[in-house]
Formats: C-alpha cells, sequence, structure tokens
C-alpha cells in the first residue's frame, strides 16, 4: 500500500464509497486516533486489477489529499505516481 489520507481530509466520504477492498475507514474508525480517515496499509491495493488509476483519488474532491507513500513490500504498488503526488509533498494544515 501507498496510498494514505492527509489532514486536509474533508471527511466527506467519497473514497470509502469507491475503494472496492474497504480499506478506508472514517475518523470514528481510525486507528490512530487522529480525525481525519485512514487507509489500512495491509488492505490497500491501489486498485491495481479493479481500476486504471487508485478510485479513492479520482472521487476525492479536495486536492493534495490522497497521496502515496513508500509501497509497501508484497502488496500492489503503482509505481508510475507523479513526484507532486507522493507523502513527502503533501500538504499539511497547522492549527
Amino acid at each position: 500500500m501507498a496510498v494514505m489520507i492527509t489532514d486536509i481530509c474533508i471527511n466527506c466520504a467519497a473514497c470509502i464509497d469507491e475503494c472496492p477492498v474497504e480499506a478506508i475507514v472514517d475518523e470514528d474508525d481510525n486507528p490512530t486516533g487522529e480525525d481525519t480517515y485512514y487507509v489500512y496499509a495491509d488492505k490497500c491495493v491501489e486498485c491495481v486489477g479493479y481500476h486504471d488509476t487508485p478510485a479513492c483519488a479520482e472521487a476525492c474532491p479536495t486536492e493534495g489529499c490522497i497521496v502515496w507513500a513508500e509501497c509497501v513490500e508484497g502488496m500492489p504498488c503503482r509505481e508510475d505516481v507523479p513526484a507532486e503526488a507522493r507523502a513527502e509533498h503533501a500538504p499539511v494544515i497547522e492549527d
């Protein structure tokens, strides 16, 4: 898994509705306790075998909310992700 949801998430549920493997949970079920949606690394397949691009990123209305971290060994991973979509370029909201 390389898909992550940043803290600019507006909790609209578009990504949850589109995930074919139910890897995304809402803020109530986020195991980190944060008030954003969460992607389970052991479930996310980046839609490899389901769609041409990750459905969560396509459905998300917030630019920069869905980003990619490093690929997890043994999990499907898209290698063709542009640099600006990588987690190190993710927008951050300061409190």
